[in-house]
């Protein structure tokens, strides 16, 4: 029966399930979020809009459950033989995953704000506005959640280049202790 919390050497099954299932959901937000914004203006962009909203919640109530998780379990070590740059390069870029789970969704919530339109978490319930209707705060959070959205493409680039290059030419166990 594999172990649902961490220990030193491996991922519990529930960091595992976290990482993937929340893989999926990024990927595609920023996969929608790509093709809606190219849409014209209609029924349909505004349909994707609300869903890429929608999963944008369900990312950040994650990524909260995501960190607590990771604060009430150890983390398992890394690899004794990485280079010191390598073990300091992998820290911080888990260290921005967490960081732009949180600050996409805000950036993403505070933009619908200023635009006057409600975020609604699949019909269940509305957020309430972060701030008033305001067109240059809009304009500002419109740019600045784009340009965090391209910072985390860059970073599941970098991090699934970092896994495979693991896995295929060094050949350890860091891929696979992410694997279920």
């Amino acid at each position: 029966m594999p172990n649902l919390r961490n220990n030193q050497h491996e991922y519990g099954s529930i960091a595992i399930l976290l990482h993937w299932v929340m893989a999926v959901l990024i990927i595609a937000l920023l996969i929608l979020g790509l093709y809606m914004t190219e849409l014209p203006i209609g029924l349909r962009k505004l349909r994707f809009y609300g869903w890429h909203k929608e999963l944008g919640v369900l990312v950040f109530m994650l990524a909260m459950i995501r960190v607590v998780w990771r604060l009430a379990n150890i983390t398992p070590l890394l690899a004794p033989y990485l280079p010191l740059w390598e073990a300091f390069a992998a820290r911080c870029v888990h260290w921005a995953f967490y960081l732009l789970m949180g600050i996409l969704p805000i950036t993403g919530w505070i933009m619908s704000s200023a635009a006057g339109l409600p975020v609604s978490f699949f019909g269940w319930f509305v957020l309430p506005d972060l701030v008033s209707p305001n067109h240059d705060l809009f304009m500002f959070f419109r740019e600045l959640h784009e340009w965090l959205a391209w910072a985390m493409i860059a970073l599941i680039c970098l991090h699934v280049m970092a896994a495979l290059k693991h896995h295929f030419i060094n050949k350890d166990d860091i891929l696979r202790r992410m694997l279920p």
